[in-house]
């Protein structure tokens, strides 16, 4: 099947011409009558080879595509198409072996948004299509996204983000890793964001006037607040996570330059996947290479670090490079 952006048009033409009786279409009537459809909707003239439409009616007559019944007439040296039954129309027909997998891609991307706010649809719509369209079902699976449908917490998102759409003041009643017990927050909403699989709020913790964010899966509680609503006004988080690596930002820190050390078998991955669009090469041999980063340090950019073993070493920031040691020493201690 042409993929090409005018394929549709150029069928959608094509079928309008195979079922038009008051006139005859040789070849190059069709390739005139394409060309016209395809100008009157771009402004382009395409300019549809021969070639192109010879491709496109064999498609349209296959399995893949439609199966129309046509008729290839013969007059004298040239030939003209129409349709058997002049009713018939690729706009009347059951979905394509083409089409029902495009649209089974488009269902299976969506499906990435179940739980979201807005996305309640995506369950309802995709048994209807799948129903309705009578899309074939598969067992096999060709693509999976990385997603935890077990993660708790994802039913806050919906709450949270009309929160914020809406300019709500939330009391979060809340339990973090190092307490016991629960605590109630004062809540602002402005921005969820996902990290590795957890979803995090971002807000105004109206008790010490700052911004806080907030893990989902350790909410407990969410419940309408009274106060009024504080707006932001001092944060662009579409720039608010440029200088570091995941979500906790440390407005106590600033930004330093940061060398690693990585083994040369690694850095291909290192290569291909940076740990930060600062990323850029100091030193390079036939043993290792020394990148440079620009990033304010926070634990998960030990953490990321640490993730790849002895395959990287910290050359500088000092500091940075004693508190992975500290943490490696520590890990160390688990296993004597």
């Amino acid at each position: 099947m042409a993929t090409n952006k005018h394929a549709i048009i150029r069928y959608q033409t094509l079928d309008k011409c195979f079922r038009n009786p008051g006139r005859t279409y040789y070849i190059d009537d069709l390739i005139e009558a394409c060309n016209d459809a395809i100008y009157e909707y771009s402004g382009i003239e395409d300019g549809v080879k021969r070639r192109q439409l010879l491709d496109d009616i064999k498609f349209m007559e296959s399995e893949q595509g439609w199966n129309i019944p046509l008729n290839h007439v013969r007059d004298g040296h040239k030939v003209y198409f129409r349709y058997e039954e002049m009713s018939f129309s690729i706009n009347n027909q059951p979905l394509n072996e083409t089409e029902e997998n495009q649209l089974k891609e488009a269902l299976l991307t969506l499906s990435r948004f179940k739980g979201m706010p807005q996305f309640e649809w995506i369950d309802e719509i995709s048994a209807r299509l799948v129903s309705g369209l009578g899309l074939s079902k598969t067992n096999q699976q060709i693509i999976e996204f990385e997603q935890n449908d077990f993660l708790q917490g994802l039913e806050y998102i919906t709450p949270l983000y009309n929160a914020i759409l809406y300019k709500k003041v939330l009391d979060v009643s809340y339990r973090s890793f190092k307490r016991e017990t629960n605590q109630t927050i004062v809540f602002h909403p402005y921005y969820l964001k996902q990290y590795k699989n957890r979803w995090f709020v971002f807000g105004l913790n109206e008790e010490f006037g700052q911004i806080t964010n907030l893990a989902l899966d350790r909410i407990v509680a969410i419940e309408e607040s009274k106060h009024a609503y504080i707006s932001n006004t001092s944060i662009d988080f579409s720039e608010y996570f440029e200088d570091i690596i995941g979500v906790t930002v440390d407005k106590t820190s600033t930004l330093e330059k940061i060398q690693l050390k990585i083994n040369s078998i690694l850095y291909p991955y290192i290569q291909t996947k940076p740990i930060h669009g600062s990323q850029k090469i100091k030193e390079k041999n036939d043993t290792f290479v020394v990148i440079e980063l620009e990033l304010i340090p926070n634990y998960e950019l030990e953490s990321l670090i640490l993730s790849y073993g002895e395959g990287i070493e910290i050359i500088s920031t000092e500091i940075l490079r004693e508190r992975v040691k500290n943490r490696i020493q520590m890990t160390l201690n688990n296993y004597v």
